[in-house]
């Protein structure tokens, strides 16, 4: 059974200016363990998508479910953790509170509440700064940060939302190569959108591309390269043609479009 599948799945919203298609006809399966990224131009449902997933957004047509359950039902057993754009950690409590927040909520223990709090710390090479401020970290530490509070309560599935978007090359590198790692240690499906055709490849153990508004599947890509990926693995030929592949790929769905 997929982890999360999509079948027929579509999403209109109604506007002052007429419904717009966010999602059309999307069928797709994430199986147990995949690295899924989502690609495409902007406003062409990849974010959707994920919110669709994590019942944030409801679906007007189609069905999608998430460990077999529905998205509500998922998000009631605590299925997934997700990751947003902006790393949203609140300036006045410490790194360590701010990723034992969502466990305060669920109504952990404080013991294990620092227990998880600090192997996901660990885990995401932030030890030692559990007691600093969101404002004394890096935007990359940041980012880090509000992975391991999605990571706190242990799901078995990581949605992320262009978590590195706004972050400098060579950070994004680094953080590319520690999720990676991460995702090799703790074997969590994860559905990541990205703008990047480098980031796509590099990450994906599947690449989505997708389509402009109404947003569709226009190709899935699986990747022949190895899970354990160098950064100079982008030099190599496959890397090159999977990355061919995915510009043609967005090229085609453009179209004359622009």
């Amino acid at each position: 059974m997929a982890v999360i599948e999509a079948r027929g799945l579509g999403l209109t919203f109604q506007t002052g200016d007429g419904p717009v298609h966010a999602l059309t006809d999307v069928n797709l399966a994430i199986e147990k363990g995949d690295f899924v990224t989502f690609i495409g131009p902007s406003g062409c449902g990849k974010t959707t998508f994920l919110r669709v997933a994590a019942d944030l957004e409801q679906p007007t047509a189609g069905t999608i479910t998430v460990n077999g359950m529905s998205p509500d039902e998922a998000r009631r057993n605590r299925a997934y953790g997700y990751v947003f754009q902006a790393a949203g950690l609140f300036p006045w409590r410490s790194i360590e509170r701010n990723i034992r927040l969502p466990l305060e909520i669920m109504g952990y223990g404080r013991d294990e509440a620092r227990e998880r709090t600090t192997r996901v710390l660990e885990l995401v090479e932030l030890t030692g700064f559990e007691k600093k401020y969101p404002w004394q970290l890096s935007g990359g530490m940041q980012q880090r940060a509000s992975i391991a509070r999605a990571l706190a309560f242990d799901a078995d599935i990581l949605l992320m939302d262009e978590p590195f978007g706004a972050l400098d090359e060579i950070v994004r590198d680094k953080l590319n190569e520690q999720l990676l790692a991460l995702w090799a240690r703790t074997g969590k499906t994860i559905g990541f959108v990205t703008h990047s055709i480098p980031e796509a490849v590099y990450l994906s153990t599947r690449i989505v591309v997708m389509s402009p508004r109404p947003g569709r599947v226009t190709d899935v890509i699986e990747s022949p390269l190895p899970q354990e990926r160098p950064l100079h693995i982008r030099e190599s030929h496959d890397f090159l043609e999977i990355a061919a592949r995915v510009r043609d790929g967005l090229r085609a769905g453009i179209g004359d479009d622009i």
